[in-house]
């Protein structure tokens, strides 16, 4: 049996475990565990990322709150995964991309190639189509976007409230990909397809 050296096993630490601890529920701060029970009474889980940002109440609370708004708006669940696939794939956020694949698939019912085309920043509906090349505008250019992106989700039926809740989206999903990126938490839902060339 071969032992590892202490840098080969730093390096397994940094590769294949996440950088901010994963506590379980009964770990948690006091002020998230309700938070947590919460997410399981809704998901039957509790996601390695709602553990991990649990760490700091009020950041799973700024989270939740902010997330349960925007699934009462006027973007309904196929439109929010979407959002979520194109933001996660567009950051380079493995752990988004394997929860929105799966969410994708079991919630918003996507079929493989609408998740393929989200990532890919597309879709065969026109509508979610616009709404997803305006949100890669936003990602792109960071929020600086031109009068003509603005008039074209506009022209495909989209008023001042699901434009900002588009970037809302974007943004939600944007903190996630983020506190994902940098803790490189644990998946423990099924990895994302690669996207083929």
């Amino acid at each position: 049996m071969r032992w590892f050296s202490a840098l080969e096993n730093q390096r397994y630490l940094e590769n294949y475990m996440s950088r901010i601890a994963i506590p379980s529920v009964d770990e948690s701060p006091a002020a998230s565990k309700p938070l947590l029970d919460a997410v399981l009474k809704q998901l039957g889980v509790v996601p390695n990322l709602m553990k991990m940002v649990g760490n700091s109440p009020a950041a799973l609370e700024g989270y939740l709150a902010l997330n349960g708004a925007l699934a009462t708006g006027v973007l309904d669940v196929k439109l929010r995964e979407r959002l979520a696939l194109a933001t996660a794939e567009f950051n380079g956020c493995d752990y988004c991309l394997a929860a929105h694949s799966y969410l994708g698939t079991n919630l918003a019912k996507l079929s493989d190639e609408e998740i393929d085309a989200a990532r890919r920043i597309g879709s065969a509906d026109a509508k979610a189509n616009a709404a997803l090349r305006f949100a890669h505008r936003v990602l792109a250019a960071r929020g600086h976007v031109h009068h003509e992106d603005l008039a074209a989700v506009r022209a495909a039926g989209f008023d001042d409230a699901a434009v900002v809740e588009i970037v809302l989206n974007v943004a939600l999903n944007m903190l996630t990909n983020y506190i994902n990126n940098v803790a490189q938490t644990d998946l423990d839902f099924p990895a994302a397809a690669e996207l083929a060339m």
